[in-house]
């Protein structure tokens, strides 16, 4: 009975180290914003609902202490994995945003991001609220979900991808985020280039202007335009990540 019993709890500790260091990194669900007890519930929950549901690899095996601590390292390094590949996703309408902030030339504003409590730009604090509202409004905190139901289905609990497979995903994931990133934001960059060949050749036609002193409040005002016709273009990504998410997660 004491094996039994034993043998249950180390299972249920298994799937609640998967499920705990997924949600400990991955957006939304680890934003500071969110009450740590609703957290720990939700995650005892979900824990409980995946243990009674999802197979295991240790039943009627004899499992020593080094052999646990193993296992137990080995879900949370997955599930964090899971949960990074997740947030880098999610870091591209942000990426693009300081992108927009550096060609204008806001690169010193900053403020405190109130989701996550961190020192963050206005716009691209803005930017990613405002994908958030959107992500959520699509009802994407289901795929969150899903990524963890079907990494039960393709690894049990006890069982996680190789090393380099984790590696192998992370940077598939982040190559893919600077390649988003860079296309948002590449309108905006088109624009930056136009506007600065024009003041260049203002330049040379009115040497004496000042063109520093022009340019900014151009770049500005041409920045801000350009964030307002691309805020239409956020709710379109949404889809785009959920595509980027169920190709790479579970791995």
């Amino acid at each position: 009975m004491d094996a039994l019993l034993a043998e249950k709890l180390l299972s249920f500790a298994i799937v609640l180290t998967r499920i705990s260091a997924f949600f400990l990194v991955v957006p939304v669900f680890s934003w500071e914003t969110i009450p740590m007890t609703i957290k720990a519930a939700a995650t005892v929950l979900l824990s409980v609902f995946f243990s009674i549901t999802t197979p295991s690899i240790i039943t009627g095996e004899n499992i020593s202490a080094v052999q646990a601590i193993l296992l137990l390292g080995g879900e949370a390094t997955y599930g964090l994995a899971l949960g990074a590949i997740a947030n880098v996703i999610f870091s591209t309408v942000k990426l693009a945003g300081r992108i927009a902030e550096d060609q204008m030339g806001m690169t010193m504003a900053e403020i405190l991001d109130p989701l996550t409590q961190e020192q963050s730009q206005p716009l691209a604090s803005l930017l990613d609220m405002i994908f958030v509202i959107a992500f959520l409004a699509a009802n994407g905190h289901h795929l969150f979900l899903k990524v963890i139901q079907r990494s039960y289905e393709l690894f049990p609990a006890g069982k996680i991808p190789t090393m380099a497979a984790l590696a192998g995903n992370i940077i598939e994931a982040t190559s893919m985020m600077l390649i988003a990133g860079l296309q948002l934001a590449a309108p905006l960059l088109a624009a930056m280039l136009i506007l600065l060949v024009a003041l260049a050749i203002l330049a040379r036609m009115v040497p004496e202007m000042d063109i520093f002193f022009i340019s900014f409040p151009l770049r500005i005002a041409l920045g801000l335009i350009m964030l307002i016709l691309f805020v239409p273009f956020i709710d379109q990504f949404v889809g785009e990540s959920a595509r980027l998410m169920a190709r790479l997660l579970p791995m």
